[in-house]
């Protein structure tokens, strides 16, 4: 294994996180000496499976609670300023070599925005949905701004942060995204209960105590965060599915809260360990086809849905049946 450079001024704070991925690669070889799979050899790949799996729990973790507040299209809005966020770290490391990693500078613009949809929303008496399209809109612009300034230097590193890549996920970025994983968990774990009261009635949990505005930004700001994590192997432009696809097929096999979120972290996974290794093997963009794998498992859990529903009805006898069958009988 490649000892890991001193380039970055984070490298100390991280050194733990890269002893975590120095293990997690020989776990990686040692699968590859027992079943042979040619892409468990490379240790790129094995922090983008790493990076992946975490993705597969984050974004259904918070997707769960935006589908049920229909906040869905929250994902997309982020990840544009996110893709502004990108933007404006590598203008600085091109303009005054500040020698940070763009997904820093990403966190900090995404999660600005994600405050700023509450603050329009809250200011304003504007719906979600246009305080979204204005915070896209503006991030979107700056983020191409910034661009089209520094052409020369920025156009062609932007690509993979379009996009996705499996080959950039440096051990930085993914010390980075652990971090990111261990804050949302932990947040969620630790709030669930207000979280949860919050998405089903706001009403009844101002009226209990629960300060519903602090949660409300507590619940935006971690969908920052799983958007910024996310970006690294789905792209800015496909990062928001993640969110909500796998969130909607456990929707049409289960019905409970805990259920769906279970499910939803299941099917997510599924669609990353199958969409990188396709990928690999065919040579495609790892972010298009863990979408597409996972709207293909979602086209097969509403089928599984309606064949559930379908059993139980046949399964289920109706009263009138049932008291015709009693007068049969009496007579």
């Amino acid at each position: 294994m490649n000892p890991v450079l001193q380039t970055s001024p984070l490298d100390p704070l991280l050194a733990p996180l890269y002893a975590v991925l120095d293990l997690w690669s020989a776990f990686m070889f040692l699968l590859w000496d027992l079943t042979g799979l040619g892409l468990l050899q490379y240790q790129f790949l094995h922090r983008a499976i790493l990076v992946g799996l975490c993705i597969g729990v984050m974004a259904p973790l918070i997707g769960t609670f935006l589908v049920h507040r229909q906040l869905a299209l929250i994902g997309d809005a982020l990840a544009h300023t996110a893709f502004a966020g990108v933007a404006v770290g590598l203008f600085l490391n091109a303009v005054i070599d500040l020698g940070v990693s763009p997904y820093l500078t990403a966190v900090v613009v995404a999660m600005l925005a994600a405050l700023l949809i509450e603050v329009i929303s809250e200011t304003t008496d504007a719906y979600n949905d246009v305080s979204m399209a204005i915070v896209l809109s503006t991030g979107f612009a700056l983020g191409t701004t910034l661009i089209s300034i520094n052409a020369g230097g920025l156009a062609v590193g932007i690509n993979q942060y379009l996009f996705g890549n499996l080959s950039t996920v440096s051990p930085e970025n993914a010390a980075i995204l652990l971090v990111l994983f261990v804050v949302i968990v932990a947040t969620v774990a630790l709030t669930r209960n207000q979280l949860l009261y919050v998405t089903f009635d706001e009403t009844a949990a101002e009226v209990s105590g629960i300060p519903v505005t602090w949660y409300n930004r507590v619940m935006v700001m971690l969908t920052a965060l799983v958007v910024v994590g996310a970006m690294q192997i789905m792209g800015v432009i496909l990062v928001a599915a993640m969110l909500v696809v796998p969130v909607a097929g456990a929707a049409q096999v289960t019905r409970s809260f805990d259920g769906s979120l279970l499910v939803s972290i299941v099917l997510a996974e599924l669609a990353v360990l199958l969409g990188i290794g396709v990928a690999y093997y065919a040579g495609a963009t790892a972010g298009g086809v863990i979408v597409l794998v996972a709207v293909a498992i979602y086209v097969l859990a509403v089928v599984a849905g309606k064949v559930q529903t379908a059993v139980g009805d046949e399964e289920t006898p109706t009263v009138g049946a049932i008291d015709a069958g009693e007068e049969r009988t009496a007579d």
